[in-house]
């Protein structure tokens, strides 16, 4: 039997391998197609391939880009499986030191922590997470602090190439487009394009903005 697993095998066996190689910073990343064994994903190799990504591309569009891929790569291969060009005994065994676990990934995961992250760690959280269970951030809108934190997913980000001082006020650049500037603990920032506030529909930063009848965010 022969299995197609979004990955570059034997890094990201598990459950999660297009979310978790998001998640790492990866590129280029690949599918592999193997011979099916008791222990998951350990089967040797029969062909892999590469793809370099865009480094905003995102779970939602990468995994089923890398199934077509796969898919592609099974139809090239069952023929040389057919026929004893490939077998179990001459496909490339795994090496198991460099094994990576893609493990289940756990709802908490998706709060991010500009306190602790950078904004490149952010960005591809936001990135491997896309499909689920998303990303989100805690906001304090306006400076009566006994109002509690509003929920918002995060949907879509980029990294600024500057840097700036450390703050937790967040706020829209100055161009048109422009997202939610973020600065991280380390003085990276990380815009965010797309959001998603508690039980309205995704919006643009401008919308968001537009909402809050001048409060400042934190």
């Amino acid at each position: 039997t022969l299995n197609i697993h979004p990955s570059l095998l034997p890094r990201w066996r598990g459950s999660s391998p297009v979310q978790r190689s998001l998640e790492a910073g990866d590129n280029p990343v690949g599918v592999s197609v193997l011979f099916t064994v008791s222990k998951m994903d350990a089967g040797p190799i029969v062909s892999q391939e590469t793809l370099d990504i865009d480094e905003n591309e995102q779970a939602t569009t990468l995994l089923p880009t890398l199934f077509d891929i796969g898919t592609k790569s099974l139809i090239d291969a069952l023929p040389k499986v057919i026929n004893g060009d490939i077998t179990m005994e001459t496909a490339t065994v795994q090496d198991e030191s460099l094994v990576e676990e893609a493990g289940m990934i756990d709802s908490s995961e998706g709060q991010l922590w500009p306190t602790k992250m950078s904004a490149r760690e952010c960005h591809n959280r936001v990135r491997g997470f896309s499909m689920w269970p998303g990303t989100f951030l805690y906001f304090q809108i306006g400076d009566d602090e006994s109002k509690d934190p509003v929920k918002v997913k995060v949907v879509e980000t980029r990294v600024l190439e500057e840097t700036a001082n450390p703050t937790d006020i967040i706020e829209i650049g100055p161009k048109k487009g422009d997202g939610l500037r973020l600065v991280c603990s380390d003085g990276s920032v990380l815009e965010m394009l797309k959001v998603q506030p508690a039980t309205r529909n995704v919006m643009d930063a401008k919308s968001f903005v537009n909402g809050l009848q001048g409060n400042a965010v934190r």
